[in-house]
């Protein structure tokens, strides 16, 4: 029997209805979904507090509760109102007052035209992992097109945006997101969105936007207030109980939610996180039926997993594009600091591991990984070098350290500039975090603006986090960790593009430029290819050899302080074609310590596929 104010024509089903505010020709649906509440309707306002009128919405079967409303246009302010409680709309498109006030509809956008703007190969992929609240003074959309420019001319051309779902408060690093339809208000306006990625594709950059779909923010989630069952106690989350995507309601909220930012707002690929804590028990998996969505647009749109199992199948089998492969970070890092707190101590030491790393995919193939204690992992053989994301840097690997430290912090910027050189010789495709390319003196940290009880709670929870870590054993050092919740941790997290001009940074961003130049136009490194890579180790001195045909490109990486011989023949080498991340004047016969080389070999006979040559 239908709830609430009278009925509407039979037939209406809340899965397949689309729910929210619906612009039509002559006014907008509002259409909600819950199995709560025994009568709906919708509360229009002028500004926040300024009540316009409440209009009831008809009943349907299933708990869906609809009516179209002449003459409410785009920009109308409303909430819904379940029973007698009034609610903000998760399915909101934009919440210009935050996550607890009103919604304003928001007009539909048309998908982008045939023959417009499409994304490079995968294979020629260069991410920039940018964070749209630090990356410049303002922290808004039309201060980052500002800056678009200067990334063209470092040479990357996809762009990388973390989370932008509304989330509680005026800052945040998005993870923490309740309206998946919403683009966070301290941005900007939706259009102002649009006109980012607009800018973005009129100078070839694409751009990649960060999803949460695991898990719901603690602050500000009403789905579960409109029906419970959008959540599971089955599985369970460090949120709580996690999304239940056997239910079709949420299912499709999901699937919706991925072909909104892709065809909607023209966003070229989704990097979708953690989804290892997605779990679905559906005969279909959700992330195989989100990667059938993507390739069935025109131009096929790119989805990327953040996923710590190390498993292809999710190429494979889910048919996703690439995985970021944390491995090589790890051993990379551990070889570069010395860090062995944490997941660190799972990863040796040696260039050995780094080599063994780098020609397998990632380090964890099945053997027991001592975080977890069981095993982790499956072969990466299957996967090409486009499937696999490396970096040196991303937020994680900055901002969950206490003091949000950049590498060159931790290493120095020599160690820095060799393991950039490295992660950009490689085929696989290479994440700069925003600010590496020029060893920014900002650290990136954990930041937050929940409100009195959350915030406590997030500020003692991050510093009994790192209490389990030798370095900060003594209580006194604890109580230094910057507070997340504090405006000055935000505010020193901003980048300072001004400090490029100067040194070292100068020297770090000619080196970044110089290598995204090279791996554009070279030949060899143009070409990607896990077959036509080999690595050999030496003590401390890594050596990786790329070639195409009788081409072939060398890179020395020294991860220790001491010069070491190389074990090539100075006759090999083109000496005019020599990079070299250290100061002192290289020479075939001796790598400088925490130094890498970029050699161009001469006089070679083609190698076969398996590394010999003919």
């Amino acid at each position: 029997m239908a709830r609430g104010h009278g009925t509407s024509p039979a037939g209406r089903n809340a899965v397949t209805t689309e729910l929210g505010a619906i612009p039509t020709q002559g006014g907008t649906r509002f259409a909600l979904w819950s199995t709560t509440a025994r009568s709906a309707a919708v509360r229009l306002y002028r500004a926040p507090g300024e009540l316009l009128r409440t209009e009831p919405l008809l009943a349907h079967d299933g708990g869906l509760f609809e009516r179209e409303l002449p003459g409410v246009s785009s920009g109308a302010l409303y909430q819904f109102v379940l029973d007698d409680r009034e609610l903000p709309d998760p399915y909101a498109r934009f919440l210009p007052f935050g996550v607890d006030g009103p919604a304003r509809v928001e007009p539909r956008r048309a998908p982008r035209p045939p023959g417009a703007f499409e994304a490079p190969g995968l294979h020629r992929w260069v991410i920039y992992e940018m964070h749209v609240g630090t990356f410049t003074l303002e922290g808004t959309w039309r201060a980052a097109r500002d800056r678009l420019d200067d990334l063209v001319r470092l040479g990357v051309n996809v762009i990388e945006v973390m989370p932008i779902a509304a989330f509680a408060g005026s800052r945040g690093w998005g993870y923490d997101g309740v309206a998946l339809y919403a683009p966070f208000a301290p941005y900007g306006e939706p259009d102002d969105l649009c006109a980012f990625v607009s800018a973005c594709h009129a100078r070839g950059l694409a751009v990649v936007l960060d999803v949460v779909y695991n898990h719901f923010g603690p602050a500000g989630n009403y789905l579960g207030a409109y029906a419970p069952e959008y959540f599971t106690a089955k599985h369970q989350t460090p949120w709580g109980d996690a999304p239940d995507f056997t239910e079709p309601h949420l299912r499709r909220l999901v699937l919706d939610n991925a072909r909104y930012w892709l065809e909607e707002l023209d966003f070229d690929g989704l990097r979708l996180d953690a989804t290892h804590a997605i779990v679905d028990d559906s005969p279909r998996h959700v992330l195989a039926e989100l990667a059938s969505i993507a390739s069935s647009l025109s131009p096929k749109r790119v989805l990327i997993a953040e996923d710590e199992r190390n498993d292809p199948r999710l190429v494979t089998s889910h048919h996703l594009d690439a995985i970021w492969a944390d491995d090589f970070h790890h051993v990379l890092h551990t070889i570069t600091t010395g860090e062995r707190d944490g997941y660190y101590g799972a990863y040796a030491t040696d260039v050995t591991e780094l080599a063994r790393t780098i020609e397998r995919g990632w380090r964890y193939e099945g053997e027991t990984y001592e975080p977890w204690k069981a095993s982790r992992g499956r072969a990466a053989t299957e996967l090409d070098a486009m499937n696999l994301v490396y970096c040196v840097q991303n937020h994680d690997q900055i901002g969950n350290r206490a003091f949000g430290t950049r590498l060159h912090h931790e290493a120095g910027v020599d160690a820095h500039a060799s393991a950039a050189m490295l992660l950009l010789f490689l085929p696989m495709v290479p994440l700069l975090f925003m600010g590496e390319e020029w060893a920014a003196s900002t650290p990136f940290l954990y930041f937050t603006d929940f409100d009195t009880e959350l915030g406590h709670s997030v500020t003692r929870g991050r510093r009994e986090e790192f209490g389990r870590f030798r370095a900060f054993a003594d209580p006194e050092l604890r109580a230094k960790i910057p507070d997340p919740q504090a405006r000055s941790t935000f505010e020193s997290s901003r980048l300072r593009w001004e400090e490029r001009t100067r040194e070292p940074h100068a020297r770090m961003l000619a080196l970044y430029q110089r290598m995204l130049a090279l791996r554009s136009s070279d030949p060899v490194l143009s070409a990607p290819s896990r077959a036509r890579m080999a690595c050999e180790t030496h003590g401390s001195l890594l050596v990786v050899r790329r070639w195409l045909g009788a081409d072939e490109r060398v890179l020395l990486f020294n991860a220790g302080r001491a010069p070491v011989p190389t074990p090539l023949r100075e006759s090999e080498v083109a000496e005019r074609d020599v990079l070299a991340t250290s100061l002192e004047r290289f020479h075939p016969a001796e790598v400088p310590g925490r130094a890498a080389v970029l050699l161009r070999m001469t006089n070679l006979a083609p190698r076969t596929m398996g590394g010999g040559r003919t």
